[in-house]
């Protein structure tokens, strides 16, 4: 039997030029938090303003993500990759500069379709580079850090510039970094696309927007106080196109996503699975840095700097993923995973208002080792699955899948979150407060912070130790319920996975020929 080809020390540094991107799109979600008090000051937008500034970017990602993994496939990954990548860092100068709202909110979208063309295409081209099995599911490790990573790097570096620039320092990371891009990607990275790819199909691409765009759109209003009607509305309409994207898929002689590969377990399983593991991490993750600023008191730097331990979490269970790759089905190495992440949420219930941030970091760490394990397994499970010549259509796959799973997480532990704070929050918990400022504190825990510091001073330590309280009890049940999500992905993925091996191909379904 043939073995693949060895990758060689270029093709080494070509990895390290394409995880360049994946750390920049994952930061241009997270950085901008950090900025948005300073941006407001100056831009002074509207409420609407400010949350389409803030969402228009991972809304238009996660739309386009099919569509730029297919168009890769026909005009050539790294032509999309060095097209994506110019434009995201021209969208990023504009948006530095930005001197209105209305601007800010169009240089987000730029950065959010051209985003969609960076993530696909260096995934699909990690697929047509590494061959030899330990090599790829290596360098697919490396590429998931290095977005994980970039999540995590974005508020500590927007914390550093932002002490001493303004605020729109925080879009100029991007651009020398696109600029090295663009410079070393003709050098070190080959070009790959489908050979007989066939035409685009346009239909199918709107539809899959159709079907994208409005369940995220609706998964985000979710996660609102008063979501109204509009949620379920664009949840179901949303669907509704998906379903007639599936069915058009089906038919298509030329398909953006071969409907085939699903009906693979070594596909379709890792997919849910990666879903369901960031659906528990982001939405987590989000509360742990605010109980780090506003539980702890820490600064936006310094909480930023506590969870760097994390990231190299994140970093071992990438390379414990590849080492058990070797020994193990992967099925066992993905539930390995899971429990993991799982002892990190279950030790995250145990947290009081009073533990100190190591304890809640910690568990945060072993969240995020077993996070790095299970997207190494998955993520390389779902790109090996694919014939090289549709890597493009099933990195955007994955990668909206992802998305999705961030999306709800946010979503739904943000809603059983707040339900749980609302309750804790209501009288005798907390202190009234005349006016306003007690209705603010009973929503949120920034609005607790904030209305205690207007409060009488007898009253802001038991308001402020009732809110901490109701905060610290939220997240442990987030954690609680995070946990039980990920324990029945273990389950799953044991069970449906047992006897696949990881970096296994799968095997390529018969399809009928297209209707008609």
């Amino acid at each position: 039997m043939a073995h693949p080809t060895k990758a060689g020390a270029r093709d080494w540094a070509g990895l390290a030029v394409l995880t360049l991107p994946c750390v920049l799109v994952s930061m241009d979600i997270s950085v901008l938090y950090l900025a948005l008090p300073l941006l407001s000051a100056d831009l002074a937008p509207t409420a609407t303003q400010t949350l389409w500034i803030v969402d228009v970017y991972g809304f238009l990602l996660a739309g386009f993500l099919l569509a730029m993994g297919a168009l890769g496939d026909r005009i050539g990954r790294r032509r999309l990759l060095l097209t994506g990548a110019a434009a995201f860092g021209a969208a990023s100068v504009a948006a530095a500069y930005a001197t209105t709202p209305q601007m800010l909110i169009a240089a987000r979208a730029v950065l959010g379709v051209a985003g969609a063309t960076l993530a696909p295409s260096t995934l699909a081209l990690i697929r047509s580079m590494f061959h030899d099995d330990d090599q790829r599911r290596t360098a697919v490790g490396i590429w998931a850090a290095g977005f994980s990573g970039g999540a995590m790097v974005g508020p500590i570096a927007g914390g550093f510039l932002l002490e001493s620039f303004w605020w729109g320092s925080v879009f100029l990371l991007n651009t020398p970094v696109m600029l090295a891009l663009l410079v070393a990607a003709p050098l070190l990275v080959p070009e790959h696309r489908d050979p007989a790819p066939g035409r685009l199909d346009l239909a199918g691409v709107a539809l899959s927007l159709a079907a994208v765009l409005p369940v995220v759109y609706g998964v985000k209003l979710l996660a609102e106080d008063d979501p109204g009607w509009a949620a379920p509305v664009a949840v179901a309409s949303g669907l509704a196109a998906g379903a007639l994207f599936a069915r058009r898929q089906a038919r298509s002689a030329h398909p953006l996503i071969d409907p085939g590969l699903l009906r693979s377990r070594t596909v379709a399983v890792p997919l849910a699975v990666n879903s369901l593991t960031m659906f528990a991490l982001v939405g987590v993750m989000l509360f742990t840095a605010q109980y780090l600023q506003l539980v702890a008191g820490l600064g936006p730097p310094a909480a930023a700097l506590w969870m760097l331990p994390a990231m190299l979490a994140t970093v071992a269970g990438v390379a414990a993923a590849t080492v058990l790759a070797r020994r193990l089905s992967l099925g066992a190495v993905i539930a390995t995973g899971l429990t993991t992440a799982v002892a990190g949420l279950l030790a995250a219930t145990r947290l009081e208002v009073g533990s100190s941030p190591a304890f809640l970091v910690g568990c945060a760490g072993v969240l995020a080792a077993g996070v790095g394990m299970v997207a190494t397994s998955a993520t390389d499970a779902v790109v090996a699955g694919a014939p090289p010549e549709r890597a493009g259509g099933v990195s955007a796959l994955s990668e909206a899948g992802t998305e999705l799973g961030g999306a709800l997480g946010v979503a739904v532990l943000g809603t059983i979150a707040a339900a749980v704070y609302r309750a804790r929050s209501a009288p005798p918990y907390l202190p009234e407060v005349p006016g306003e400022p007690a209705a603010s504190a009973r929503e949120t825990l920034a609005g607790a912070v904030a209305a205690a510091a207007q409060a009488p001073p007898y009253l802001r330590e038991p308001m402020l130790e009732a809110a901490f309280a109701a905060f610290v009890s939220g997240l442990r049940v987030t954690c609680l319920v995070a946990a039980a999500v990920l324990a029945c992905a273990a389950v799953l993925a044991a069970v449906l996975l047992r006897k696949a091996r990881p970096g296994a191909p799968s095997p390529q379904p018969h399809r009928d020929p297209p209707a008609g």
